[in-house]
């Protein structure tokens, strides 16, 4: 996996190099995640970090792809017999690949950003319930862009299909992320 991404940075590195409208950098954050469905879940506090690479098309439109290590996940409640309720922490580990048009607001400076985003389960919960390998999400947010490459996030996914595997109980991801990254 580290090769894999070593060589998608040093592809984007090539590429930035030759043409002046791909900026390629680095971010991370926080993730406040929970499930959404039949299960009865609160927020757990996780991270993402990640690469970013944005092909500036039109001065008011771009294109950005990301490759982001994510865990997320939520707090299962249970009701235990005599006990009351039980809460369990679910983690679950993506390798996310966001694919996001972006809209300038303001030119080079403030952008509202909006598209799918592709999830590769790396590692889960095995006490919980069984999990889909796959997670298709819609993300949606705004992005600021600071000053000399410093830039701040603010996105919401919200799961599209069950990560159940097992299929009892429909149960979606859903991911408030806060980033902030630099752009080479």
């Amino acid at each position: 996996m580290k090769k894999f991404l070593f060589l998608i940075a040093a592809l984007a590195g090539s590429f930035a190099m030759n043409a002046q409208g791909i900026d390629l950098g680095i971010k991370a954050g926080a993730n406040f995640s929970n499930f959404q469905g039949d299960i009865n879940s609160d927020g757990i506090t996780s991270f993402h970090a990640g690469l970013a690479l944005e092909l500036n098309l039109v001065p008011m439109f771009s294109v950005q792809a990301e490759g982001l290590f994510s865990s997320q996940g939520g707090k299962a409640k249970y009701e235990a017999e005599g006990i009351g309720g039980v809460a369990e922490d679910i983690n679950l580990d993506y390798i996310s690949v966001p694919v996001l048009a972006k809209f300038y607001v303001v030119p080079g400076k403030l952008s509202l950003m909006a598209g799918p985003q592709f999830s590769f389960l790396v590692n889960d919960a095995k006490d919980a319930f069984e999990t889909k390998s796959f997670d298709l999400a819609a993300s949606g947010g705004v992005e600021l862009k600071i000053i000399m490459g410093l830039f701040a996030q603010a996105r919401y996914n919200i799961g599209l299909n069950n990560v159940n595997d097992s299929g009892d109980a429909d149960i979606k991801n859903g991911v408030f992320q806060l980033s902030v990254g630099y752009y080479f």
